[in-house]
């Protein structure tokens, strides 16, 4: 059973052609609505906030408190191509964090080689969710969840409810820690990864093929496409970049705790689904599930400079994405008597 269908909504030029300006800018809005959103938040922020909000400084805390997050809603957005949801995000990269930490700490293993274990657990992680949800045919969010509660008891069996303290490698602190033209290292590996999922999305056969299935898995397997491998897959690359989230969030934070975490998901899956309403609505696709990301840190920072409490961030994640998803059915339901 599909989690998360997968229809663009954007339009056509040939549809466009047929309209006025103003009308064009009508129904070009649902496209950019958020990129213009976003856009002038920052231009608001920026004159309220002139001496702490325009900064470099302000960059910088902004691309290194969110860089995780943007990594986590990547690898959310993945399976949600292909029609389904992975809510392991949040739960897998609380074992990852700690068990990158644990195995240098604890068995003594070279940061490179603890980096590459997380990485091959993350991705078996995916492929057990993989068949569960395409073998067993459990529903993708009730597997997922499933799986993800695992982790977490992991976890905190692992630990025993303890922080894993311990002294790390400078090589393994400068994952997160280093700066690259005066921005957070994090920052670029987000840009390189964006980059190379759009590539691979848009322009080639894997991406057509994943499309094909979020949109319908009967007509792309009718068409030949081999939709288990595709779909199993998407969850295998989302349970790699969960699991390189879970190294980065350990690099950057040097101690392991079950504790720390859990608040990565909510906001990892707003961002991937206000990726479906930009730039492509209807859609999920990589730009707009950066947009999404930004929207978010943009508001949130401007909004806790002007002294908004600690409950400040869940309620603009949450009303954000009500929004959001109010703004992409109204477009659909336009589309749709558009089209009649």
């Amino acid at each position: 059973m599909n989690s998360i269908e997968s229809n663009a909504l954007e339009p056509t030029k040939d549809e466009l052609a047929k309209l006025g300006l103003a009308a064009r800018l009508v129904r070009m809005a649902p496209v950019y609505g958020l990129v213009i959103l976003m856009v002038a938040l920052i231009a608001l922020f920026s004159i309220l906030l002139p001496n702490t909000f325009p900064t470099a400084l302000n960059l910088r805390a902004i691309i290194s408190d969110k860089s995780i997050i943007a990594l986590l809603s990547l690898a959310a957005m993945i399976p949600m191509v292909a029609g389904r949801i992975d809510l392991t995000v949040g739960y897998g990269i609380v074992l990852w964090h700690i068990l990158a930490i644990s195995l240098q700490v604890w068995y003594g293993l070279p940061w490179p080689i603890a980096v590459l274990i997380v990485l091959l657990l993350g991705a078996l992680v995916g492929f057990m969710n993989g068949i569960l949800v395409e073998i067993a045919k459990i529903d993708a969010f009730i597997a997922t969840l499933g799986t993800g509660t695992v982790l977490y008891a992991l976890a905190l069996w692992h630990t025993g409810g303890r922080q894993v303290v311990g002294v790390l490698p400078q090589g393994f602190y400068a994952v997160n820690g280093t700066f690259v033209f005066g921005l957070p290292i994090t920052g670029f590996y987000i840009l390189g990864i964006t980059i190379a999922l759009w590539l691979i999305l848009e322009y080639t056969p894997v991406g057509r093929y994943l499309y094909a299935i979020g949109a319908n898995q009967t007509a792309a397997a009718l068409n030949g496409i081999p939709t288990r491998k595709f779909v199993v897959g998407a969850f295998v690359t989302s349970g790699v970049m969960t699991a390189l989230a879970g190294v980065l969030l350990a690099s950057k934070l040097r101690i392991g705790q079950a504790s720390v975490g859990l608040e990565f998901l909510l906001p990892a899956l707003v961002g991937a689904f206000l990726g479906s309403t930009t730039i492509k609505p209807g859609r999920v696709n990589v730009w707009g599930t950066i947009v999404g990301v930004a929207i978010l840190a943009v508001g949130i920072s401007g909004i806790q400079q002007f002294g908004g409490s600690f409950w400040v961030e869940p309620m603009f994640n949450g009303l954000t994405l009500l929004v959001a998803i109010g703004i992409a059915g109204y477009a659909q339901r336009k589309k749709g008597a558009a089209k009649k």
